[in-house]
């Protein structure tokens, strides 16, 4: 268990170990979505899965959900435990926050579609994140990253022709979210270069501002009968044996 912690993020990302406890993300200045991934600390391999956890739960998550790591473990890696966002439900273009069908908005998409290169996007800023965090070749540890929970944001799919859209976040500060992470993780957290993910994205037009990050230590009775789930038990033998 990590003692409580009082942090505010860097503009880019931020990666840190959360050995069991509650992980709080608040705004505290402005509006603003944030990237997030979570990582075994003591496997990277094992991440969040977020297509499993969509199929589990939902498209947009919130308190209750749990966020489910990758195969051959298949396990709950956190649990939202607390959300102030829930009361915005679905909107009148059937928007929702915290999603997890946007991937994260990454370098590679971006040249594609404006033939630019631009290096601050969250792809980039949790690949130099967790580099640094475990000191990793850039190209060692981007293949790592992986597609994320999109803390904040406001999206959906368009009714006539079910594209993907984003429109801006309703969070104000004073919002939070709450995790309960239920196994020893590693957290990275990018700060959107899109702001609210209102109009600009991919580029630096856009206002963003910090997040605070708390991280606090349960009480005892509060653990009472809890145990860290184990790694799916699966055989692995897929009919072979």
């Amino acid at each position: 268990m990590t003692k409580p912690a009082h942090t505010t993020p860097p503009p880019d990302a931020a990666a840190r170990r959360r050995a069991l406890p509650v992980v709080t993300y608040s705004v505290i200045e402005g509006p603003q979505v944030d990237d997030l991934n979570l990582w075994n600390a003591h496997d990277l391999t094992e991440r969040f899965y977020s297509g499993k956890t969509r199929a589990l739960h939902a498209t947009h998550l919130s308190t209750g959900d749990r966020l489910w790591s990758t195969f051959p473990t298949l396990r709950p890696m956190a649990t939202i435990t607390h959300d102030t966002l829930d009361r915005y439900g679905w909107d009148e273009d059937g928007a929702g926050v915290h999603d997890i069908i946007g991937t994260r908005c990454d370098p590679y998409t971006n040249l594609l579609l404006k033939g630019r290169e631009y290096h601050y996007c969250c792809h980039s800023n949790l690949t130099r994140a967790l580099a640094t965090e475990r000191n990793l070749p850039l190209e060692e540890a981007e293949v790592h990253v992986h597609d994320v929970m999109n803390v904040f944001m406001c999206t959906g799919y368009t009714r006539d022709t079910h594209q993907y859209f984003m429109k801006a976040s309703p969070v104000r500060p004073g919002d939070f979210i709450e995790f309960f992470a239920e196994i020893d993780l590693l957290v990275g957290l990018s700060a959107c270069p899109g702001g609210d993910c209102g109009a600009s994205h991919s580029d630096d037009t856009a206002k963003c501002y910090p997040l605070k990050v708390e991280v606090h230590r349960p009480h005892e009775r509060a653990l009472a009968g809890w145990q860290s789930p184990p790694p799916n038990k699966y055989s692995r033998s897929h009919g072979t044996r």
